[in-house]
Formats: structure tokens, C-alpha cells, sequence
């Protein structure tokens, strides 16, 4: 009755051996899943923050400190 005690003990470690295999992957998935969400991220706010500077530098408009207050001030 041993054996079989040991056995069943053996069977029951392999399987939550496997489980945890199972889970370790699909972790891993989630986080290269984000890696890749984050590095997306990234490169359309920099692209954003250039077309910002952009935007800013080449609008023509003078600041709000140059600019006359409009006649009904």
C-alpha cells in the first residue's frame, strides 16, 4: 500500500508541476503582450510630443502675453 501512496503522491506533484508550467506561460504571454503594448505607446507619444513641438513652433500665432486684449475689454 505503500508504493501506491507514493505513487499517487508523485502523480498529484507532476500534475501540479504541469499546472504551474500552464500558468508560468501564460504569465509570460500577458507581460511580452504588454512589453509590446508599452513600446507601441511609447513611440506614438514621442511621435504626439514632436508634432506637439511642431505645432507650436511653426503656428505663426504670437503668445497669449503678445497678443492685444480684443476691443471689448
Amino acid at each position: 500500500m505503500e508504493i501506491q501512496h507514493l505513487e499517487e503522491r508523485v502523480c498529484d506533484l507532476e500534475m501540479k508541476l504541469s499546472f504551474q508550467d500552464d500558468t508560468i506561460e501564460q504569465l509570460n504571454n500577458a507581460i511580452i503582450e504588454q512589453q509590446k503594448t508599452l513600446e507601441d505607446q511609447k513611440v506614438q507619444l514621442t511621435f504626439l510630443i514632436s508634432r506637439i513641438k511642431t505645432m507650436q513652433v511653426g503656428s505663426g500665432l504670437a503668445s497669449e502675453a503678445d497678443e492685444t486684449p480684443p476691443p471689448h475689454y
